[in-house]
């Protein structure tokens, strides 16, 4: 059982309102757990929960690395992850938007290409 705690209701209401308000249609967001490691020098894998969901072709992830502390990544495969250029957030609403200007800011480019 990870010490960290599962994401509240309210939590998962935030995520997936807004998301919803980003692609304009309902998007599921799922809950599920993953094992990171919580600090670079870290040998061993923590299990945390995490709010997963998937939209044009890009999986989402938000993990929850302590109370009221998240960090975020999106993802098209193994070999094309990303992030948003920090580590970790105090907010869970900062951490979904700027996940989510991140990545249609990186869908835009990858359209121009």
């Amino acid at each position: 059982m990870s010490p960290i705690p599962d994401f509240t209701p309210t939590e998962h209401r935030v995520v997936e309102t807004t998301v919803n308000e980003r692609f304009g249609k309902p998007v599921e967001v799922l809950a599920a757990d993953a094992e990171i490691r919580l600090y670079t020098g870290d040998r061993e894998l923590t299990e945390v929960p995490v709010l997963y969901w998937s939209e044009r072709s890009c999986q989402f992830v938000i993990f929850k690395v302590a109370e009221s502390r998240y960090r975020n990544q999106f993802f098209y495969s193994v070999k094309d992850q990303f992030g948003t250029g920090r580590e970790e957030y105090d907010d869970l609403g900062d951490c979904v938007l700027t996940l989510l200007r991140v990545q249609a800011d990186h869908e835009a480019m990858r359209a121009e290409k």
